[in-house]
C-alpha cells in the first residue's frame, strides 16, 4: 500500500505499523548497523521542532487499530511521541480479587479498603483467606469487612505457609471469575482505574499475565516488570528508580511486553491459570512462584503485559519478613535452583525483551560492561 500524504511527518511510523500485519515474525538486531543525522529542525533532536509529527503519529495509530478491528482510544502519555492504547473494555466480566494473609489486620484493612474506596470498575469480588491467623483483632477486621460489602467473603485455609498452594486452593475452590487478581495484603492500589489498566489486556486472547508498577512507601519502584537473567535469576526492571522517572526509553511510562511480572499484584485469566495448572506449590513454596508461572504461560504461546497505568504501593516484605535465617536462605537458594533448571532454555538464551548489551548485574537498565 502506498504511503499515505496525511501521514507525513509520521509516514515511517505508519509503514512500520503496516509491515508487522504482514509479517510473519519480527526479529531484532542488537548491534549498532546506522548512525542518523541529527539536526536541529529534526525531532530527533528536539521533539517540539515538528509538532504535527506528534498529531500524526496518533492518527497513525488510530488507522492501524481501524485496520485490525480494535475498539479502543489512543491517548498521550507523559513522553512525546509515546502513546498509550487504551481498549475498551467488553462484556464487564468479574474479576475475582485473591488475597492472602495471617494476621496483620491493619494491613488487610488498608488493602482491601483502598480496593473499595478507589475502584472505578465495580463487578470484583474479594477473596480473602487467612492463613494461621490467630490474632482476635484479625477475626474482628474480617467480621467488619464482610459487613462492610457483600462482595467479600473470607476463608480459612490453615496449611504449612505456602504462597502457591494458598492461591491455587482459592482459586479452584472460591473464585467465579472469568480474570484473576493475584494480590498480597501489604498491597495498597492509589489508581482508581486499577483493573480496567490490567483487564484491558488481559481480556485480549493473546494475553496471559499482566502486571503493574509498584513503589515502595519512599516512592522508589518496587517492580516494573521482571527481567531474566539478573545477578544469575530474575530481577525487577528500574528497580530504587523514582516513581516520577522516565526509565529506560521511558519503558517506566510505557505498556510493554516482558518475560514475567509480580504475583504481588497480577491478573490473568482463569482459564490460563487452569491451563497452567496454577502456582507450583511442590518446588516453588515461596519464592520465584510468579515467575515461574509466567513462564509457563509464555510456553502457551501468550504473552506477558507490564502496565504503568496500574500503580500500587506495596509494603513488601511485611507480612511474611525478609531470607534472613539459615533455614529461609535454604529454601530461596534451592528454589532458584528449580528455576534455573526448569527454565534454563530461556534462561541461556537472554530475555526476549531486554538488550543484550545491558547489564544483568543490576536493574538499572545500563550498558554491559565489556
Amino acid at each position: 500500500t502506498p504511503l499515505c500524504s496525511k501521514f507525513d511527518s509520521a509516514q515511517d511510523y505508519d509503514f512500520v505499523l503496516r509491515l508487522t500485519e504482514a509479517a510473519t515474525s519480527i526479529k531484532h538486531i542488537p548491534k549498532i548497523l546506522y548512525h542518523w543525522r541529527k539536526l536541529e529542525t529534526s525531532t530527533s533532536s528536539v521533539a517540539e521542532a515538528k509538532p504535527e509529527a506528534l498529531e500524526r503519529g496518533a492518527l497513525v495509530l488510530e488507522a492501524c487499530l481501524k485496520r485490525r478491528g480494535i475498539k479502543g482510544k489512543v491517548l498521550q502519555t507523559r513522553a512525546p511521541h509515546f502513546f498509550r492504547v487504551q481498549y475498551d473494555i467488553i462484556d464487564e466480566p468479574l474479576v475475582s480479587i485473591i488475597i492472602p494473609f495471617k494476621d496483620q489486620p491493619k494491613l488487610l484493612k488498608k488493602c482491601i479498603e483502598s480496593i473499595l474506596n478507589l475502584s472505578t470498575y465495580k463487578n470484583f469480588e474479594i477473596i480473602g483467606i487467612s492463613n494461621n491467623s490467630n490474632l482476635e483483632a484479625t477475626q474482628n477486621e474480617m467480621d467488619r469487612l464482610s459487613k462492610l460489602d457483600s462482595r467479600i467473603h473470607f476463608h480459612n485455609y490453615d496449611v504449612p505457609f505456602n504462597y502457591s498452594q494458598i492461591n491455587n486452593y482459592a482459586v479452584e475452590n472460591f473464585s467465579q471469575g472469568e480474570h484473576i487478581v493475584l494480590m498480597n495484603n501489604d498491597i495498597e492500589v492509589i489508581t482508581p482505574d486499577w483493573i480496567e489498566s490490567l483487564l484491558e489486556h488481559s481480556q485480549r486472547p493473546n494475553v496471559g499475565c499482566v502486571g503493574a508498577k509498584l513503589y515502595y512507601p519512599n516512592n522508589l519502584v518496587q517492580h516494573a516488570g521482571v527481567v531474566l537473567g539478573i545477578q544469575g535469576c530474575a530481577g525487577h526492571a528500574h528497580k530504587h528508580f523514582h516513581k516520577n522517572a522516565d526509565g529506560y526509553m521511558n519503558r517506566l511510562n510505557i505498556v510493554q511486553n516482558v518475560s514475567a511480572v509480580t504475583a504481588a499484584l497480577l491478573m490473568v485469566k482463569k482459564s490460563i491459570f487452569d491451563q497452567v495448572d496454577g502456582l507450583n506449590e511442590e518446588h516453588l513454596k515461596v519464592a520465584f512462584n510468579d515467575v515461574d508461572f509466567c513462564l509457563r504461560v509464555r510456553e502457551q504461546g501468550y504473552l506477558n503485559i507490564f502496565s504503568p497505568f496500574c500503580e500500587a504501593i506495596h509494603f513488601e516484605s511485611i507480612s511474611r519478613g525478609l531470607e534472613d535465617s539459615p533455614e529461609k536462605r535454604a529454601r530461596f537458594n534451592k528454589e532458584v535452583a528449580y528455576l534455573n533448571i526448569r527454565h534454563r532454555e530461556v534462561l541461556k538464551s537472554g530475555d526476549p525483551f531486554y538488550n543484550p548489551n545491558l547489564t544483568l548485574a543490576d536493574e538499572d537498565f545500563s550498558i554491559k560492561n565489556r
